[in-house]
């Protein structure tokens, strides 16, 4: 589609007019972004979720006591729950928050799609919370960009101005609620089924059920932190540079003072950092890598035995077709006219460029991809290893008991 195609999910803005005026700038209310949205999921089926084992859930109580029954404003509970946890909560006042229910349910990890317009390697998960009257899990600060879809029920939405790391908030809660909290003029909605809000990194928000039915779906993006990224370049490095790559001196004039670290000694130091630093190739690897990491380490659930290529062929030719794991994580970049790495779940493989570009893409996975060169060994490979699955043998099921 093209950039400057108006689209009724961004209010009627191009997506080309989105990223220019409010991507990481400001907050964008769009009213009716998703007209005819039926809830993924129903506040039962996402609280069945959050009783597995494995799924990231969090339960929010305002109100709450300590381990030891005292009072306290705020409580969180980390997953896995049971029936009576949820029996013993009143009728008002908390949250249910259930992490990553895209790679979980495929409903939900086709919505995503829908968020294109934005690169899929910066795209994080979709949590989904439910909130009875009055939940809320205070008001906050993302250091990401999040589009928050209300899927059911009714939640208000209190926007504040951009905040930084070093706001107040409560202490003693495995939250960082912000201390003070002052409502922005005309910053202040109810959200209806179809709503939408995106908010950039750094603003300030808060949003309280209105409903009991109150499901709402939140779109986050995947940003790293400077020192996340340093630390993880460097370590990159560290594992790919010959040991004989030192520090040197060659041709240097006698030290005025033998104890000192003078001027040039550091300067030497930085250029060999800064050089050893600046290899754009090198970082194009590390990125697609650290970009396609899995949300989750043991995500991937490798095959006990390798899957033979003949039968993989055969079986694609006879009409079969794979799928993209949920929560797998697939980008691509050229090396050059004839190369190109295939970026997934944080590893690099050295393919064609239309093959990398039709494995990064939704495109489906068939017969038609065997016309690429060397594409069943690498799709025989992907498939051991989990990142790709035959149809129903990567879906979530509910325990029924």
């Amino acid at each position: 589609m093209p950039a400057d195609t108006p689209l009724p999910m961004l209010g009627g803005l191009s997506a080309a007019d989105f990223l220019d005026q409010y991507w990481q700038r400001k907050p964008l209310l769009i009213r009716g972004a998703f007209p005819d949205i039926e809830s993924p999921l129903s506040p039962n089926e996402l609280a069945g979720l959050a009783c597995e084992e494995g799924i990231e859930a969090r339960l929010v109580e305002e109100h709450g006591q300590d381990a030891k029954g005292n009072p306290r404003p705020w409580k969180v509970s980390h997953g896995p729950f049971d029936e009576a946890t949820f029996s013993r909560l009143p009728e008002s006042n908390w949250s249910l928050l259930v992490q990553a229910v895209d790679h979980y349910i495929p409903e939900v990890a086709n919505l995503l799609e829908t968020f294109s317009f934005v690169p899929r390697w910066r795209l994080d998960d979709i949590m989904i919370s439910y909130a009875p009257p009055g939940g809320s899990v205070g008001p906050h600060v993302d250091q990401y960009d999040v589009f928050l879809l209300q899927a059911s029920g009714q939640r208000h939405w209190q926007l504040g101005g951009p905040t930084d790391d070093e706001a107040p908030i409560i202490e003693g809660i495995d939250l960082r609620i912000l201390e003070h909290f002052e409502v922005a003029p005309g910053k202040d909605w109810v959200l209806e089924p179809g709503d939408m809000l995106y908010l950039p990194p750094g603003q300030a928000h808060h949003g309280i059920s209105q409903s009991d039915d109150c499901m709402t779906v939140s779109v986050g993006f995947r940003a790293l932190s400077a020192d996340e990224a340093v630390t993880s370049f460097a370590d990159y490095l560290g594992e790919t540079l010959p040991s004989s790559k030192r520090y040197s001196d060659a041709g240097m004039t006698p030290p005025a003072d033998p104890g000192e670290l003078n001027d040039e000694a550091l300067e030497r130091m930085r250029r060999l950092i800064l050089e050893t630093l600046d290899d754009p190739t090198q970082l194009a690897q590390w990125f697609g890598r650290v970009m396609t990491q899995p949300k989750y380490v043991d995500q991937l659930v490798p095959q006990e035995s390798p899957t033979p290529v003949e039968e993989l062929v055969a079986e694609l030719e006879a009409g079969g077709y794979l799928e993209r794991t949920l929560g797998s994580r697939f980008a691509w970049r050229a090396l050059d006219d004839n190369q190109a790495t295939l970026f997934v779940d944080g590893d690099g493989l050295v393919c064609s460029p239309g093959l990398a570009q039709a494995m990064a893409s939704n495109a489906s996975i068939d017969a038609d991809i065997l016309d690429y060169p060397g594409a069943a060994a690498l799709i025989a490979g992907l498939l051991d290893r989990g990142s790709l699955s035959w149809p129903g043998d990567g879906a979530f099921e509910e325990d029924d008991e």
